[in-house]
């Protein structure tokens, strides 16, 4: 669905209940659950009456949208959210949301506007982890942020100066580097001056800045945003505007959680947590949302499986080796399904429930199959045997070489039975019904045929019929068993290409994730090591080492994640015990054939 048919217009996302509690509106989240496709999440934080909501209208390709306050009263309450079609990336769509404006409109002139591609987080309120961590553990953890936040764009407005440090010409991110330096001291004035610095440089892995001049020439063109065309505008204001937003479609990334996983507009906001006043985790978030992604991710590849089989479920039956061919077909395309949906399944345990329904269902219509082909195959030979029986009512065979009469119709009944096609796999087995069911009668007109003919006929032929008798039961029930051997081999043939499949797919979402989180963990080092560099050059060698203590325990933690390999086994062994316990049951079969032929030569 385009994201422009359903949000002409921006949407209140998050706003205060009548308790002072955050809660997520309904109509908003309707609206993310309808994304299906990655998300790029762009949202604006900053005093109110700068400019943040003018940006975001750009952003969405429109002049209006979001509300422009031009008095003292800030339009934008709790947050708001804008969905887009991603103007430079076909299959992604532009989340774009506007928070409400912050502080007094004594101190908006002058100052600067932070805009955060998606939020800014400190550790006072946020965590990764879910356990609680003395004071060395909770420093470990604050440097791992690095790896997971997302860039920061700094947009200062109104801006009249030179951009110049010490009389040499310098560029907007030069300026903002500048701004970020930090102040040599320990007293409580420095700490605090040092501290957005020092956060802005800890969390955020890249930082851009646009340096923006006066937009209007006068104070009520200012008030006017909304309406003023572009020639009402500053040139050198567009320009800066037309750069900010190219930036931002370019540079923005696709949204992602701890571990890699791409995020579409599926996403549980977890306000709940945070309007309880407890600290919201990553490690949390990703769990909670691991689950309810695999779950559906289940039920959509079990959909898949499913709606394939269903179709075949209209030609039952059909042979065992069709069956198990469109088996291995359609749980195929459903493990493939649930891979690309999947996330963090690490011990396997959705997959292995996938594979228990798809199993189950399996099993039914193998059943149904072999209900489908008894059903066919007695209609078949009630068909076939309705002359025999009627001969039979008439008293045909109660007479002199009644029983070769009844025999000859008997296997001609066979022979036709055989011929026909499509008796699905119970085929041989309801033909030995058939001629057990037969045997009384069969024995019957023998009788009653060996007392109508001489002594001597009467014993030659006895011997030699029930000879014939007994070497076509027996023949028939190698036939059986030969048909059952064959089924047995095809469907171990087909689960073991089903096997290898699965365990090709596992292992290409293995190394994917794997893929992941080593890019993750070479951003965080990169970050840090350019850091480290800034604090040596500056003459802060306390923080430089910190950081390289830091950096270390990211190396490390690379170097154990990249020799990984025993959780894939782990979940890969298990596969193959089905496989294992077929082995028996086929050379049992085996066995028995070998004993049948060679009783049938005899």
């Amino acid at each position: 669905m385009s994201c422009s048919k359903y949000m002409p217009a921006p949407v209140c996302l998050i706003e205060n209940d009548e308790n002072g509690r955050l809660c997520v509106r309904k109509e908003a989240k309707d609206i993310l659950d309808e994304i299906n496709e990655p998300v790029v999440v762009v949202s604006v934080v900053g005093l109110y009456r700068t400019g943040k909501s003018y940006l975001m209208n750009h952003l969405a390709g429109q002049q209006s949208g979001f509300a422009l306050g031009s008095t003292i009263e800030s339009k934008t309450k709790g947050i708001w959210m804008w969905c887009v079609p991603h103007p430079n990336k076909e299959g992604h769509t532009l989340v774009l949301l506007d928070t409400e404006g912050l502080g007094d409109v004594a101190k908006v002139k002058g100052t600067v506007l932070s805009c955060i591609v998606f939020r800014v987080l400190l550790a006072e309120h946020i965590k990764i982890r879910s356990t609680e961590a003395a004071d060395d553990e909770e420093e470990e953890e604050d440097s791992e942020f690095v790896r997971f936040f997302p860039s920061f764009i700094w947009v200062v407005r109104d801006f009249t100066l030179d951009l110049e440090i010490d009389g040499k010409k310098v560029t907007d991110d030069d300026y903002l580097e500048f701004a970020l330096n930090l102040r040599k001291g320990v007293s409580k004035k420095i700490r605090d001056y040092n501290l957005p610095g020092e956060c802005i440089k800890r969390y955020f892995p890249s930082r851009k800045c646009f340096v923006f001049p006066f937009p209007a020439n006068s104070h009520q063109d200012m008030t006017r945003l909304e309406i003023l065309q572009d020639q009402d505008l500053a040139q050198q204001f567009l320009e800066v505007t037309g750069h900010f937003c190219d930036y931002m479609f370019v540079n923005s990334d696709v949204k992602r959680l701890k571990g890699g996983h791409i995020v579409t507009g599926r996403l549980k906001l977890f306000i709940y947590t945070i309007s309880s006043g407890e600290v919201p985790c990553l490690d949390n978030a990703v769990v909670v949302l691991a689950n309810l992604e695999n779950q559906t991710a289940v039920q959509e590849a079990l959909k898949v499986y499913q709606g394939g089989m269903e179709e075949l479920k209209k030609t039952l039956p059909i042979s065992i080796e069709k069956l198990t061919c469109e088996h291995q077909k359609f749980s195929s395309l459903a493990i493939a399904k649930f891979t690309k949906r999947s996330f963090k399944d690490e011990k396997n345990e959705y997959l292995k429930t996938l594979e228990e329904a798809v199993s189950m269902c399996y099993t039914d219509l193998l059943e149904e199959n072999k209900m489908a082909s008894e059903r066919k195959c007695r209609d078949l030979l009630k068909n076939l045997s309705s002359d025999m029986s009627k001969r039979l009512q008439d008293g045909e065979y109660s007479q002199s070489g009644g029983y070769e009469l009844y025999c000859r119709d008997r296997d001609a009944i066979v022979e036709q039975y055989r011929r026909e096609p499509n008796k699905g796999i119970r085929a041989e087995a309801v033909l030995e019904e058939f001629l057990k069911e037969r045997e009384p009668e069969a024995n019957s007109i023998l009788c009653m045929d060996n007392k109508l003919t001489e002594n001597e006929k009467q014993m030659n032929s006895k011997f030699i019929l029930e000879e014939k008798e007994n070497a076509a039961l027996l023949k028939q029930k190698l036939k059986e068993e030969e048909e059952k051997r064959i089924e047995s081999e095809k469907m171990m043939e087909t689960e073991k290409v089903r096997h290898e499949d699965r365990v090709k797919q596992m292992q290409e979402s293995f190394n994917k994730e794997k893929e992941q989180q080593q890019q993750e963990m070479d951003r965080a080092i990169e970050s840090k090591l350019k850091e480290r560099e800034e604090m040596l050059k500056k003459g802060f060698k306390d923080e430089a080492y910190n950081l390289k203590e830091e950096i270390k325990k990211l190396k490390d933690e690379k170097e154990r994640s990249h020799g990984g390999g025993g959780i894939f086994k782990d979940y890969v062994m298990p596969f193959l015990c089905p496989l294992v316990e077929t082995v028996p049951n086929l050379l049992m079969q085996r066995s028995m054939m070998k004993s049948l032929k060679k009783g049938l030569k005899c």
